[in-house]
């Protein structure tokens, strides 16, 4: 540190002793120099306190040096404080919230008190900023639109309650449902209600759609996430590019992307093009590219998870305010705080146990280029619901729900004797009618059992418990009324503290487990640790270069002239 008598003027630098170089301490030779702090030591000497005060000046200077490191450092703390919270509200205030209201029911909580996640994700095609204007295209005439414009991208994120797996289901675009009543709270606008494509229903708002997809699946919705086209790029920039793959070369002439076959690495305004690409992949249909959505994803999660990622400084910085700029989200996720509490629970569940779906369809009846729920999709909604996995590797925690949902056996292959150990007449038919309607086997049978009982059991035969538990679940049994036989088959024996009712006094049935197989057949499935996976090139006339149809690839030799998205 400088001196304080240092200055342009040129006084002797100081060696660390306090002293000039070259004179010695308690030496009082020589003429005094004139001014300065030489007068002022001479004249300390000539009332005879040279000495003591010599010596005490450092102690002054010590002090001096102190209170100076101590006010610097308090700069410092509260510069370093400043600036994280200056970070802190800068990120808070990049976000834009909007109350969901209920309208996406509520999750409930497992037997240890823990609760799934459910989140709506949106990809808007509103062109409401200059910069989606210019992305998305379509503004030359109307200019920059109000409003929400459409849900293009559709994706119900589960994440278990035990934070082990996860499970993403896409609902493609085109799906035809009926949208309730709905009225957005920042727009005003309003609709009683009404038979139409699904992705419409965030024209009244984020809230709508959340209202939109939990009546149609039955899955309830905690959170949403929104996105819009400039939001795809600044997070695909902000994590320094995803690599994908594509199996042949592509060309897509409405979303422009353009891309030679192999691995790319996509950034900006090329990750935009990949992720909007219906024509590129697949049938050429909104079914091909959510298959391609999730390639992109799970590439993203794995970036995301990849070594160094998250440790860089710089890294996070640009990807949380990329991010809360990119997104509008329900007041449960409205600060920055939540959004990283939701981020460390993605971050539990391996890329292995990750899911990803797409609802299965069928053709819609009165519009070939519209499609309705299929069959398959009550199982995988289910599944979702209930909150089974639906990858089959790794270990669960112990006793978590999920675990027991994914050994559970479907109703529809068990087949249950119910026996009537009571004085009711009809207590069995009741109860198996009861099964019956909840998908189990037709060959359920019921009769009289052997002696009256005066509790209910459920005997279940060598390797059955889980055949017995699926039962016990959709009847409200207790597991404590579960017995070992040495038999085979279920024997349900109705005793004298069921006398009425399809539900056990004091417990609580539910439907039997979804048939975990049927969730995922037709469903596109895939996990996120499927590096290798590429995006199927369309081999139809899905677009159309210069007016003449042709496939992507044959697009993409016809115009040699365009660069590809990725140069």
């Amino acid at each position: 540190m400088s001196d304080r008598w240092d200055g342009p003027g040129g006084q002797a630098t100081r060696d660390h002793t306090g002293h000039v170089p070259g004179q010695r301490q308690g030496e009082t030779g020589g003429p005094p120099r004139s001014g300065g702090r030489a007068a002022a030591r001479e004249a300390a000497r000539s009332h005879g306190g040279g000495r003591a005060r010599r010596r005490a000046r450092p102690v002054r200077r010590g002090r001096r040096v102190l209170r100076i490191a101590g006010i610097c450092l308090a700069l410092l703390v509260l510069g370093t404080a400043g600036v994280g919270w200056w970070f802190y509200q800068h990120l808070n205030g990049n976000i834009n919230s909007v109350a969901l209201d209920g309208k996406g029911g509520s999750e409930k909580a497992d037997a240890f008190g823990r609760t799934p996640i459910n989140i709506l994700v949106m990809g808007s095609d509103g062109r409401t900023s200059k910069a989606d204007c210019k992305l998305g295209g379509g503004c030359s005439q109307t200019g920059v639109q109000s409003g929400n414009g459409n849900a293009d991208v559709q994706m119900v994120v589960h994440i278990s309650a035990d934070r082990s797996n996860a499970t993403v289901m896409s609902i493609p675009r085109d799906t035809m449902v009926d949208v309730p009543a709905c009225k957005d709270s920042e727009s005003g606008q309003s609709t009683p209600g009404y038979y139409g494509q699904i992705n419409s229903a965030l024209r009244y708002g984020p809230a709508c759609q959340v209202a939109t997809i939990h009546q149609l699946t039955g899955i309830p919705i905690d959170h949403f996430v929104k996105l819009d086209f400039s939001g795809v790029v600044k997070m695909s920039d902000a994590v320094g590019g995803v690599s994908v793959c594509v199996d042949n070369n592509v060309y897509d002439t409405y979303s422009h992307l353009k891309l030679s076959r192999g691995d790319h690495t996509l950034k900006g305004e090329a990750a935009l093009e990949f992720v909007r690409s219906r024509h590129g992949f697949g049938d050429g249909s909104d079914l091909g590219r959510t298959v391609s959505q999730h390639i992109f994803l799970s590439a993203m999660i794995r970036k995301f998870k990849s070594a160094g990622t998250l440790t860089d400084p710089t890294a996070v910085y640009d990807l949380a305010d990329a991010a809360t700029k990119a997104l509008t989200v329900d007041d449960g996720l409205g600060s920055v705080k939540k959004l990283i509490g939701l981020a460390a629970d993605v971050n539990k569940v391996p890329t292995k146990r990750m899911t990803f779906t797409t609802m299965q369809t069928a053709a819609d009846p009165g519009d070939a280029n519209r499609v309705v729920v299929g069959p398959g999709a009550k199982a995988l909604f289910s599944s979702i619901a209930d909150d089974q996995a639906l990858s089959g590797s790794g270990k669960k925690s112990s006793g978590s729900p999920a675990t027991a949902a994914a050994k559970a056996v479907p109703a529809s292959r068990i087949a249950v004797t119910v026996e009537n150990g009571t004085e009711i007449t009809g207590r069995a038919s009741a109860v198996a009618n009861a099964l019956t309607g909840q998908g189990f086997s037709s060959a359920t049978t019921t009769a009289n059992a052997p002696s009256p009982a005066a509790t209910t059991t459920l005997t279940y035969g060598t390797g059955q418990k889980g055949e017995a538990q699926t039962a016990a679940k959709a009847l409200g049994l207790p597991a404590s009324h579960l017995k070992a036989g040495t038999g085979t088959g279920l024997t349900l024996v109705i005793g004298g503290d069921w006398a009425s009712g399809t539900t056990f006094p004091g417990g609580a049935s539910s439907p039997a487990p979804a048939d975990t197989k049927a969730a995922v057949s037709n469903a596109h499935a895939q996990t996120a640790d499927e590096a290798k996976k590429c995006a199927q090139v369309s081999p139809y006339r899905t677009v159309s270069l210069n007016g003449v149809p042709m496939t992507p690839e044959q697009a993409y030799a016809a115009a040699s002239d365009k660069k590809d998205s990725d140069e």
